[in-house]
């Protein structure tokens, strides 16, 4: 999975980046495969990133999602590698997946993986992180 379809990904310049503003993404429809068992898993995927100076454009985001389809890995590895890629093509202020994979094993697992670039000086989040178990 290292090499995994990033190239997928496509952006555009963002349009207002004098200004601090966040984007949240909804990705229902994420499939992978267990590497233990190889049944499909599945997960809603929340994007939530304060963009720098890109935006992802959403169609390349979908088709770089659903490459997954038919990759085994592990919920933890995934949740890592989607921020990894992401962060590479667009090096946000601030980046947050949640990924909030369906029941397995009578268990309901979510994965939260957090980017904050060092050069971003505002501290400021907004109060609403917390109550949807954003970013504190």
């Amino acid at each position: 999975m290292k090499n995994h379809q990033s190239d997928l990904l496509k952006t555009f310049p963002n349009p207002k980046k004098e200004r601090d503003y966040l984007i949240d993404i909804e990705i229902p429809e994420f499939t992978c495969l267990c590497p233990a068992t190889g049944q499909p898993d599945f997960a809603l995927i929340v994007l939530i990133y304060f963009p720098n100076k890109l935006c992802i454009e959403l169609k390349s985001l979908k088709q770089y999602i659903a490459s997954f389809r038919e990759v085994g890995c592990y919920h933890e590895d995934v949740s890592n590698k989607i921020l990894d890629d992401l962060i590479s093509v667009l090096d946000p202020k601030l980046m947050q997946i949640n990924a909030k994979f369906n029941v397995r094993g009578g268990t309901y697992p979510t994965i939260r993986c957090v980017h904050k670039n060092p050069d971003w000086a505002n501290v400021e989040l907004p109060k609403y992180f917390n109550e949807k178990n954003y970013i504190a």
